[in-house]
């Protein structure tokens, strides 16, 4: 069976800035992204119903069957039955919305699927819906807790082998092989932790679960992982880090806290760097929305930097609680920068011009080499696409 994860529209404001540069299956909520789940649930291939500027990179593929679903939901155990008992033509919905859709023709717009309305039922189960883009942080430790039984049931762990590294709960710890871990502490007590292929855990590292550490990825000497942290693949992180995602191929290699927060790809951090998670009033922190061009309540009293992928910060920077940065700005300066501020954006409290698109292609063309991929141009499209499209927010031009 064909399965294809589209993007709701609505859904898909709501998660920028990162779905900007990815399908809103593409987004790591836990250990996995959300395509992966369904991919290893299901055994079956994935491709994506999105944006046309982003369908080059993520393409879609039908066949003479076809499963449609929400790329926002996490899969379940009782969703996933319910979708193996339906009729061609057939699906599950929620409110006005269609989750799933089974159908031999071939949809290749949202508007066309949500039009099946009516020959879908209502869902009437508990479900995990990543909808908004906080809900990344605040869903990552049931997520990656059902992910590490996913990923790990009927396997066995490869052993630590340095004496030095202290661990508690070790039936909770599961090290994938090429992991090199020294003279760290990992605390599985309070969570699983899941260490992935070839990472690297330093010299004095504290880790706490539930965290997932994917491969290839560096934990420098004293971090502080203090729960409920992914760190994606290809990331390089120390310091300070509390309830956090990093989708992937991102830093944030020195001192400085980071907590309750969602860095996107290719994001650099810089040194004592900080966030604020939590206002001094203790009061429920508001949001920029680019659903509704202005800021909203989250309703959450904890809720950090939204850094969406491209992103870079000087060192010293302070970012105030629930700030969102769009893709590709260089943020630098004294002080606190605006809770939003747009992609491209080039500068910080002392004032802000505009990064330019040759710029910007020039920084991701060495940082995408560094990590031993091409900067090709379908890359460069969806940038120059994504310049364009966020133009109207860069008041400064006008």
């Amino acid at each position: 069976m064909n399965i294809i994860l589209f993007d709701n529209p609505t859904t898909r404001k709501r998660l920028l800035p990162f779905t900007f540069t990815r399908p809103v299956a593409e987004i790591r909520v836990g250990i996995l992204t959300l395509a992966d789940k369904w991919s290893k649930r299901l055994n079956e291939n994935i491709s994506y119903l999105t944006e046309s500027y982003l369908s080059k990179k993520f393409p879609l593929l039908t066949s003479e069957e076809n499963i449609y679903i929400d790329g926002a939901v996490c899969p379940s155990e009782a969703l996933i039955r319910e979708i193996k008992k339906l009729d061609y033509n057939r699906g599950l919905k929620i409110g006005d919305s269609v989750i799933v859709f089974k159908s031999k023709e071939k949809f290749n717009t949202w508007d066309s699927i949500n039009d099946q309305l009516d020959a879908c039922e209502e869902y009437g189960e508990e479900i995990e819906v990543i909808d908004v883009s906080w809900k990344i942080f605040q869903r990552n430790r049931a997520q990656l807790e059902l992910d590490f039984v996913l990923l790990t049931e009927g396997r066995t762990s490869a052993e630590i082998n340095d004496p030095h590294t202290v661990v508690y709960g070790k039936e909770k710890i599961f090290i994938e092989e090429g992991a090199d871990i020294k003279s760290a502490i990992i605390n599985a007590e309070t969570g699983p932790v899941y260490i992935g292929k070839n990472a690297t855990i330093q010299e004095g590292a504290m880790i706490r679960g539930a965290c997932a550490i994917l491969e290839n990825s560096h934990v420098n000497m004293g971090a502080k992982l203090r729960g409920d942290n992914t760190i994606g693949p290809y990331c390089k992180v120390g310091g300070e880090v509390s309830n956090s995602v990093f989708i992937g191929y991102s830093n944030k290699s020195h001192d400085g806290f980071l907590g309750n927060s969602v860095i996107g790809e290719w994001c650099n951090i810089g040194a004592d760097s900080n966030n604020s998670n939590l206002k001094n009033n203790y009061a429920k922190v508001k949001i920029w929305s680019y659903d509704r061009e202005g800021f909203v309540n989250t309703e959450q009293q904890f809720c950090g930097l939204m850094m969406g992928d491209h992103t870079k910060c000087a060192i010293n920077t302070m970012f105030n609680t629930g700030t969102v940065t769009g893709v590709s700005a260089n943020i630098f300066g004294a002080g606190f920068p605006r809770n939003f501020i747009p992609s491209f954006s080039w500068g910080g409290p002392q004032g802000v011009s505009t990064f330019s698109i040759k710029k910007a292609f020039e920084a991701a063309n060495i940082v995408y080499d560094r990590r031993g991929k091409e900067f090709d141009d379908t890359e460069k499209e969806i940038l120059n696409h994504i310049f364009e499209e966020t133009s109207k927010y860069r008041n400064w031009e006008k």
